[in-house]
């Protein structure tokens, strides 16, 4: 005879709901600014490794499954702004890393100009929402820990970046004295 199945989770493991296994966001629980934002992702990958052309990088990536949920006018900007940055970008990046520039991952250095870009020129994103989306992107695309390294590389960066907003945020919470 066999044992009845038992579906449930193992004890003291908690299911969350639009997450994926590694806690990734599931497609169904992402707005159009993210998958812009992965779609961009998608498309600083090609432009680092294959080293394409830009133009034919967004034709390719407009015509991919999907393309149609995201925001195509944020799409347009995080590509483009961020591959005519990209070496501000480093510049930005390269005195906080601890390995040169060629040993990060193109994954993570996409998803760091990705970053960099919005708090540069997105001000209608809050800060923490680029740090957020970096770290979803990190997680669901990039190494085991890179989402632990663009965390702490966009962490410090954002002071210099976004001062009075960053600043605003922690003086919320320091107790009043």
């Amino acid at each position: 005879m066999t044992e009845p199945q038992d579906d449930s989770p193992p004890q003291g493991h908690q299911t969350r709901t639009g997450r994926t296994a590694t806690g990734a966001r599931k497609a169904a629980a992402k707005n159009p600014r993210s998958r812009a934002r992965e779609f961009a992702l998608q498309a600083l990958y090609q432009y680092q490794v294959g080293g394409n052309d830009a133009t034919a990088i967004d034709l390719f990536t407009r015509d991919l499954s999907g393309f149609h949920k995201a925001d195509a006018v944020h799409y347009d900007a995080l590509l483009h702004g961020c591959i005519r940055e990209a070496a501000v970008q480093d510049a930005l990046m390269e005195p906080l890393l601890d390995r040169s520039m060629e040993r990060i991952s193109p994954i993570e250095r996409a998803v760091l100009w990705i970053g960099i870009y919005e708090m540069r020129h997105c001000p209608d994103v809050p800060w923490r929402v680029v740090l957020n989306e970096a770290i979803e992107l990190a997680k669901e695309f990039g190494g085991t820990d890179g989402h632990k390294y663009v965390n702490g590389l966009l962490n410090s960066l954002a002071p210099t970046l976004r001062p009075a907003e960053v600043e605003a945020d922690r003086a919320k919470k320091k107790p009043a004295a």
